[in-house]
Formats: C-alpha cells, sequence, structure tokens
C-alpha cells in the first residue's frame, strides 16, 4: 500500500496588476494628500487615514479601483475555497468592511500585524517609488518599501529543532516588492509588516478588509460533539 503525503492548511495569496493604474493612480495620490494635509493627526513620516474611505470618496477612479478589488476577492476566495464551498451555496455576499489609506516615507514602517473582523484582507500599491530607484538605498536596499508577510507558523519556530527534514518550514517570511498598481491579497490571519521606506515620493497604499458571507449562514462543517 503506498503513502500519501498531503499539504494541509495552504496559505493563499493573490498577487495582480490593475489595467487602470497608470491613469487612476495620480488621480488618487493627490486625493489622498489632500485629504491628508487637512487631517487633524497627519504625521510627517507615517499617517493612516480612517476606515470610511467608501463613505468619503466620491470619484470615478476610486470607484474603478474598488470594483477590481472587490472581483479581484471574489476570484481570490472562489480559488481558495474550490471543492470545499458546497453546491448551491454560491450567491455569495462580499462586503469591504473598512478601506483606508496609509502615506509613508522617511524610514517609516508600520510593525507586524493583523487583521480582525474579516477573512481576507488586502492591499493595492497607489504610488512608490520605482523598484530600482528604492533599491539603490545605502542602508535599506532591496527591501525599501517591501510588505513582508510572516508564515503562521513563524512564532513556534524559535523553540523549533531545525534540521534538513523540516526545512521546508524554515524560510518563515516572503517580502513583496511591489509596484504601483500592485494588488495583493491575503487572508487576515496571516502576520505582516510594511518595511522601512524612503523615496522621492511617498509610499501610499490603500488598504481594505473583506468578508464573504452565505445568506443561508457561513457554517460548511459540523461542529465536534463536547
Amino acid at each position: 500500500m503506498s503513502a500519501t503525503l498531503q499539504s494541509l492548511w495552504p496559505v493563499p495569496l493573490a498577487r495582480q496588476r490593475w489595467s487602470g493604474a497608470d491613469a487612476a493612480n495620480p488621480v488618487l495620490a493627490r486625493v489622498f494628500q489632500a485629504m491628508r494635509a487637512t487631517a487633524p493627526n497627519a504625521g510627517a513620516g507615517f499617517y493612516a487615514s480612517e476606515d470610511d474611505l467608501l463613505d468619503r470618496v466620491d470619484l470615478p477612479e476610486f470607484t474603478a479601483l474598488v470594483q477590481f478589488i472587490a472581483s479581484a476577492l471574489q476570484s481570490a476566495a472562489q480559488q481558495a475555497n474550490a471543492g470545499i464551498w458546497p453546491p448551491g451555496r454560491q450567491a455569495l455576499q462580499l462586503q469591504l468592511m473598512g478601506v483606508w489609506f496609509q502615506v509613508q516615507n522617511g524610514t517609516a514602517f508600520h510593525d507586524i500585524h493583523t487583521h480582525g473582523n474579516c477573512s481576507w484582507s488586502g492591499v493595492y500599491y497607489v504610488q512608490i517609488d520605482p523598484l530600482a530607484q528604492r533599491s539603490a538605498h545605502p542602508d535599506l536596499g532591496a527591501l525599501n518599501g517591501a510588505t513582508r508577510f510572516y508564515s503562521p507558523m513563524f512564532p513556534l519556530l524559535g523553540g523549533a529543532h531545525m534540521d534538513m527534514g523540516n526545512a521546508f518550514l524554515q524560510n518563515a517570511t516572503l517580502d513583496v516588492t511591489p509596484q504601483a498598481g500592485d494588488l495583493v491579497l491575503f487572508p487576515a490571519f496571516l502576520p505582516h509588516k510594511a518595511m522601512p521606506y524612503q523615496g522621492a515620493q511617498d509610499r501610499i497604499i490603500v488598504s481594505f478588509n473583506a468578508q464573504i458571507r452565505a445568506p443561508g449562514g457561513n457554517q460548511i462543517y459540523p461542529y465536534a460533539a463536547v
């Protein structure tokens, strides 16, 4: 009898480029900078808006971005849940629970964190220096402005015995070096960090949280007996 090796609990991550980025991003960058300039808590190196942009921004460029994000989320969730969603429960409702922007420069960073009250999160890069330009930074190098993702196993590795048998666990981070116009989607529980950034242009991103619910309820598997 041959043995079967299962790879359990994978962590999906999707990356996609928006075709409308070149036209929309300059407009979005100007609007977000204007909003930041009038905010009472605008910081010099790092600024995060409130998560109510869906109510505050009424622009065709922003509407188009939100539509792109929603379509990408639907596609990523369908692929991640292929073979798991039961037949007949495809009339799912996607809701963005919060959308906000962040501005970063002067080697500011956003430390390791996760997102709550959602199943999926994501980041869209509105503005950032080109990769070759920011990689030339004498101290930050190629990680200048990158987004780092951490394996869910990362907190356990400090006390783990490491040898060649668990080499598949030992590369515990993934660094995404973005371009303006890139969208990255990931499960909300996945720890991540905005690495320090310094550039001629501010690093401007749109972040968001999403829930995907079924009208008849979200339970897929029966509860175990207690």
